[in-house]
């Protein structure tokens, strides 16, 4: 009986001495990821298999991606990724109000921040006939449009959505231990390398394009969820001495510009922070608190300004 108890115990830490950390990093949905998990194998292979299911299902970018040929009015039904992104993204807009809305497309793009460019100027109140989370539906697997001319962008919980599937991924292989980061989105579970609680880190928000001036504001210790950050301090542009943001609201085609400088979300899931981040970098702080008080899914830091300072917010969970 010892012989045996012996064996299993050597057996089993043989099998744990084959496993280390493997560090994967790349370039997808126009950003970069950076993955880190503990595993026997480096499976950066079988990670770009699974983003690319995703591009190929949710990327405006991609031409021959399912979103574009429902952009076309292509007769074409939605794969599983597709549908769980569209039922999601309508539950948030619903709760948010429409803060969040996949719809907004048009006014992206017309705002030089989507994946068309329009060659002349463009009128946005022209364009808000084509907005609106009501104007599409499903039925069976096949997007409905009230006009053909909506259409539909994810990039707003996209990049989430591949955190996500990357993390099932790696925990379908029994890994245990992972930081997956995508763009600043990101998915944890277990310890890093150094058997502590995963740490990521939120940035101050300074308006800087380049990302070269980067400074840390607080820094949050996970062993499980995922954290998503929205801010219009790195995706904007001057013209005329005025700042557009990234930042649109579906509402009222408006580029964002209050006082709610960035907003980062924890959740289960990663879809679910970065869809909730963008809502809330669009409603300010005060619809914000109520609708992250009422769900208790979901915690929230947010940064912003009053009297040309910096100022935090956090809900009671996120302390």
């Amino acid at each position: 009986m010892k012989k045996i108890s012996l064996l299993i115990f050597l057996s089993v830490l043989l099998v744990s001495c084959g496993k280390k950390y493997h560090y994967n990093e790349g370039y997808i949905f126009g950003t970069t990821f950076h993955i880190i998990y503990e595993s026997e194998e480096d499976v950066k292979s079988d990670i770009i298999k699974e983003l690319m299911k995703v591009d190929n299902s949710l990327s405006s970018f991609n031409k021959n991606s399912i979103i574009s040929k429902i952009n076309r009015n292509e007769n074409i039904e939605c794969d599983s990724m597709f549908l769980e992104v569209y039922n999601k993204a309508k539950l948030i807009s619903k709760e948010t109000n429409g803060a969040f809305d996949i719809t907004v497309a048009p006014i992206v793009n017309a705002y030089g921040f989507g994946y068309k460019k329009y060659k002349n100027q463009v009128n946005i109140d022209s364009l808000m006939q084509y907005v609106g989370y009501n104007k599409i539906s499903l039925e069976g697997k096949r997007i409905i449009k009230r006009n053909p001319n909506i259409q539909l962008i994810t990039s707003a919980i996209a990049k989430g959505y591949g955190v996500d599937i990357v993390a099932r991924f790696l925990e379908k292989l029994g890994i245990k231990n992972y930081l997956v980061e995508i763009g600043g989105e990101t998915r944890c579970l277990g310890h890093s390398e150094k058997h502590s609680k995963w740490r990521i880190g939120i940035d101050k928000p300074i308006d800087d394009v380049t990302a070269q001036n980067r400074k840390i504001e607080d820094v949050i210790e996970m062993n499980s969820g995922s954290l998503a950050t929205s801010g219009n301090y790195r995706n904007f542009y001057l013209k005329d001495g005025v700042k557009y943001a990234h930042t649109i609201d579906p509402r009222t085609g408006i580029s964002v510009t209050h006082t709610v400088l960035s907003v980062s979300v924890k959740a289960k899931a990663c879809m679910d922070a970065d869809a909730y981040a963008t809502a809330f970098m669009v409603l300010g702080l005060e619809e914000s608190e109520k609708i992250i008080n009422a769900n208790k899914d979901i915690e929230a830091l947010i940064i912003y300004s009053k009297a040309n300072k910096l100022e935090i917010w956090k809900s009671k969970g996120f302390k």
